[in-house]
C-alpha cells in the first residue's frame, strides 16, 4: 500500500469516526429548543386526532425532560417542556389534565428563577395562559388576576410577539373585555413572522383569526 493510499485510508476513517460522533452526540441547546419547537408545531397544527396528539407530546415531553437534564442551568428547555405538557393536557381532558398542569407550573416556576427572560419572556407567557386556562380553587389553581399579571409581563418583554399579544387578548375576551380583547388580537395579527416557525406561525394566526372574529361580534353587541 503506498503512502498516499494509507493517507487517504486514514482520513476517510477520521471523517467517518467524526460523522459517527456527530450523529451520536447530544445536541447544541439551540439545535434541541429549535427541534422542540418545530416538533410541537406539528403535533398541535398538522396533527388531527387528540389521541395522536397526546402520545406525541408526551414522547415530545421526553426529549425535553432529556435537554434540561443536558442544560440544567438553562430555562429554555424547561420552558418548552412545560408548554407541550400543558398543550398535551390540553389533548388528553378530563382528570389526566391536572397533574400535567401542576407539572407545567413547577417547571415554569424553576425557568423564572433561571432567567425570566429567557425566549422573549415565554415564561411570563406561559404562565399566564395556564392562570386563566385552569380552574381555580378547588380544582386547580387559576386565578384571573395572576394570569394579567404575567401577561402584562409577557407583553413589556415581548409587545409585537403573536403568542404574548394571542393569550392576552383571548384573556381579556374571556373577562368580557371586549373592545381590549380587539386590541390586543388586531396587535396579534400584525405580529412579524418567525423564521423557521411556518407551521406553527399558520397554525396560530388562524387561531388569532378565529378569536378576533368573536371579540368583534361581541364588542358590537
Amino acid at each position: 500500500m503506498t503512502m498516499l493510499k494509507r493517507s487517504f485510508l486514514g482520513l476517510a476513517a477520521a471523517f467517518a469516526a467524526s460523522a459517527a460522533l456527530a450523529q451520536s452526540a447530544p445536541p447544541t441547546l439551540d439545535a434541541g429548543v429549535d427541534q422542540l419547537a418545530r416538533g410541537w408545531d406539528h403535533i398541535t397544527y398538522e396533527v388531527h386526532s387528540k389521541p395522536a396528539q397526546a402520545t406525541q407530546y408526551d414522547q415530545l415531553a421526553g426529549k425535553a425532560a432529556a435537554l434540561a437534564r443536558q442544560f440544567p442551568n438553562r430555562a429554555e428547555p424547561l420552558v418548552w417542556q412545560a408548554i407541550i405538557l400543558s398543550t398535551e393536557a390540553g389533548a388528553k381532558g378530563g382528570l389526566g389534565a391536572l397533574p400535567l398542569v401542576k407539572q407545567a407550573k413547577t417547571l415554569l416556576e424553576r425557568a423564572e428563577r433561571l432567567n425570566p427572560n429567557a425566549m422573549q419572556g415565554s415564561v411570563y407567557t406561559s404562565l399566564g395562559s395556564l392562570y386563566y386556562q385552569v380552574p381555580g380553587f378547588p380544582v386547580g389553581f387559576g386565578d384571573p388576576n395572576k394570569a394579567r399579571a404575567y401577561l402584562k409581563k409577557a407583553l413589556a418583554a415581548n409587545p409585537n410577539g403573536i403568542d404574548p399579544n394571542y393569550f392576552y387578548g383571548d384573556f381579556l375576551l374571556q373577562q368580557g373585555q371586549y373592545a381590549d380583547a380587539v386590541r390586543a388580537l388586531e396587535h396579534a395579527a400584525a405580529a412579524p413572522a418567525r423564521p423557521g416557525r411556518e407551521v406553527g406561525d399558520r397554525g396560530r394566526r388562524a387561531e388569532v383569526a378565529a378569536k378576533l372574529a368573536e371579540a368583534r361580534r361581541k364588542a358590537r353587541g
